[in-house]
């Protein structure tokens, strides 16, 4: 309280309202002003000081609880305590109820939905299962085409020998090797069959897996590849010889040497001979092409003859590339495949036993009971006829069981990674693993001229040299006779890119080393490129095999790939690359190239439009120069995100089944993702 002037009291506790008492103001304690007024003090409200409704002051003490209501009070708290509790339970356990049932709503939905997928996927298992045996089934129907092809070629009799037959094969290595004094004309005949012969022999290794080759028919299969390859070659030089006698009736008119150009679709025969030796003719050109050489003075009044022979395909370097399978990869695929065999004769042998038990069964029961003979025998062939059914029907499924083992042991064999290059190359030479020969080998020599053939009275009198036909060493071993140190200098050749193959980039020269057996660069200057005359000009030191060679994985890794599905068991195959881009149509099991694009522009190959099965579609692109196939090697040339064969295998398998319904195309997330992993569109 707080002490005016007038002996008014303020109450400090309550700001907005004064009072004083009446006692204080001069009316006592016994005064009574009018009606209403209290004898008791009363509090007046201050006009000035907030006034507001008067608020009675108790002038007796505050009434003291007793312990009975104490009681009462706390025993009213705490029952209110409790029943604030109990509400709070029934609430919580209501609201848990209410959660716990909602889980098991959701718990129920999702269990329904994994039955049904579950039983989805039974279903999609036993319907993959019918579609993943027509990988076994396609095998086989592989194999029934290759006994086909040797009966039609039995019923033929065209004189060919079967090149799966080594008896045949010999017989006809050796009854050609004692034809002599073949022309060319007639050997470039001949070389048609033997190079049907030897492409035969080459699809019968790539195609069969090497679970059914044995290592002894492998090296039978590769050692008459190299006979052929070795007599073929043989024989051209023979022809080459026989030619070369008759130059001097063969001479030209004008130039009074001889020139003779022979063409034909595998092989083209250019043949110079220096029959005049003027040393002012050093310009060697065959007559309607650009094909030539320039030779030296020493060469221009030597005897000696220019030979350039063109085969269209590469018998020097396959020569050495052909190998025979490791052992441990053989090994790894026979072993399950032997075990399932043994299972099978096991399975077999069972079936065979019981059926020898139920015919000696039945032979006792027909000795006993005569008159039950006719009943008997019924009942034993039923039993026969289904026990057979039973036993071909397990040995049938065990067969291909065996089979899609094999077929997926192969096909993991062909996108497994070498884990090793497999061998060490110097700078000058070629790694045939990265980079690829295109348009064929040209065997540039230079030949001592033979004597040449003379007509007497009528007679043709022809010198033979046991020896045959040599080589002119250029340059010589020995140059001490010659003053200036320039006297050989390399001669320069014009050679045209064969017309079918495609260079995306200026084509490398490489020249043949038949001491390490391996394609150099080096001795090989001044290269230059004409790629609308399709010309290669290149000064060369010394003479032997060339080759034309380009990057393998020039086309790799792609851009882009497409499969579409065109039709039931018809498909279109899009792959872009950063120069072309290639359309190929896949029907059963041929292959057939739609479309090429070389910068935009449409590219026409005498490719396109010629079904063919997979091995030999394959190998025709990689001669034509398209080669967007890649080996066991080219994880060491091209960064990539290299796969788990299973399941780069298994992904391949899934989208073969499903390709004549699906579009599949690439993804980029495919290079972020693992090796466990493959992402593609579909």
């Amino acid at each position: 309280m707080k002490q005016t002037g007038g002996g008014a009291t303020i109450d400090s506790a309550s700001p907005s309202r004064s009072y004083i008492t009446a006692e204080r103001v001069g009316l006592g304690k016994n005064s009574n002003p009018g009606v209403g007024w209290p004898s008791s003090q009363q509090c007046l409200p201050l006009p000035g000081l907030g006034g507001g409704e008067p608020k009675a002051i108790s002038g007796s003490k505050k009434k003291k609880i007793t312990k009975a209501e104490r009681l009462k009070l706390l025993q009213e708290e705490e029952e209110r305590r409790l029943k604030e509790e109990e509400e709070a339970r029934l609430k919580h356990e209501k609201e848990e109820m209410e959660r716990l049932e909602i889980q098991r709503i959701e718990k129920e939905k999702w269990s329904r939905l994994e039955a049904k997928d579950l039983e989805r996927r039974n279903e999609e298992l036993e319907e993959l299962c019918l579609l993943e045996g027509c990988f076994p089934e396609a095998e086989k129907l592989k194999q029934e085409t290759r006994l086909l092809s040797q009966w039609k070629h039995y019923i033929q009799c065209d004189g060919s020998p079967d090149p799966s037959v080594a008896q045949e094969m010999n017989t006809f290595i050796s009854l050609w090797k004692e034809k002599t004094n073949e022309t060319f004309e007639e050997v470039i005949e001949k070389s048609k069959v033997v190079l049907n012969l030897i492409e035969k022999l080459k699809f019968i290794l790539l195609e069969i897996s090497p679970c059914d080759l044995q290592v002894k028919n492998i090296i039978q299969h590769q050692g008459s590849i190299l006979q052929l390859q070795e007599l073929l070659h043989l024989k051209f030089n023979v022809a080459t010889e026989i030619l070369l006698r008759q130059a001097s009736t063969l001479a030209d008119l004008d130039s009074g040497n001889m020139e003779k150009v022979i063409k034909d679709e595998n092989v083209t025969l250019y043949v110079w001979a220096n029959l005049k030796k003027n040393p002012r003719y050093r310009s060697v050109r065959f007559s309607e092409t650009q094909i030539g050489f320039e030779i030296p003075r020493i060469l221009a009044t030597s005897n000696i003859a220019l030979r350039l022979l063109h085969t269209h395909y590469d018998h020097v370097s396959t020569l050495h590339l052909v190998s025979t399978p490791s052992k441990e990869d053989t090994s790894s695929v026979t072993e399950p495949v032997k075990d399932d065999v043994d299972n099978v004769e096991k399975a077999i042998s069972k079936e065979v036993e019981e059926k020898s038990k139920q015919q000696e069964r039945g032979s006792h029961l027909i000795q006993e009971e005569e008159i039950k003979v006719e009943e008997e025998q019924g009942d034993i062939e039923v039993k026969m006829s289904s026990a057979e059914e039973e036993s071909e029907a397990i040995k049938c499924e065990l067969e291909m069981k065996v089979l899609s083992e094999t077929i997926l042991a192969a096909q993991l064999l062909l996108v497994e990674n070498a884990s090793e290059k497999p061998e060490f190359f110097e700078d000058n030479m070629v790694d045939l693993c990265q980079f690829t020969t295109l348009g064929g080998i040209y065997h540039l020599d230079i030949l001592e001229l033979p004597p040449q053939c003379k007509r007497v009275k009528g007679w043709m009198i022809m010198e033979i040299l046991k020896e045959g036909l040599q080589k002119y060493t250029y340059p010589p071993e020995t140059t001490e006779d010659l003053e200036t140190e320039n006297a050989f200098p390399p001669i320069e050749v014009t050679l045209e890119v064969h017309e079918n193959v495609i260079f995306f980039e200026d084509p490398m020269v490489a020249r043949w080393d038949a001491e390490g057996k391996h394609w150099r660069t080096d001795g090989i200057s001044n290269v230059f490129y004409k790629p609308k005359e399709r010309l290669v000009t290149f000064s060369l030191e010394t003479f032997g095999p060339l080759t034309l060679i380009q990057d393998a994985h020039i086309n790799m890794p792609y851009q882009s790939w497409e499969l579409r599905p065109l039709d039931v068991n018809k498909v279109l195959l899009t792959v872009t690359t950063v120069f072309t881009e290639i359309q190929i149509q896949i029907k059963e099991n041929l292959c057939m190239l739609s479309s090429i694009k070389l910068r935009d522009k449409k590219h026409v190959s005498i490719l396109e439009g010629k079904w063919m099965t997979p091995i030999p579609f394959i190998i025709a692109l990689k001669e034509a120069g398209l080669n967007i196939f890649p080996t066991r090697h080219s994880h060491f040339y091209v960064i990539i995100n290299n796969k788990v064969p299973l399941v780069e295998v298994k992904a391949y398998r899934q989208m073969a089944l499903l390709s004549s319904a699906f579009a599949f195309g690439w993804s980029k997330w495919n290079l972020l993702c693992n090796s466990t992993k493959v992402v593609f569109k579909v």
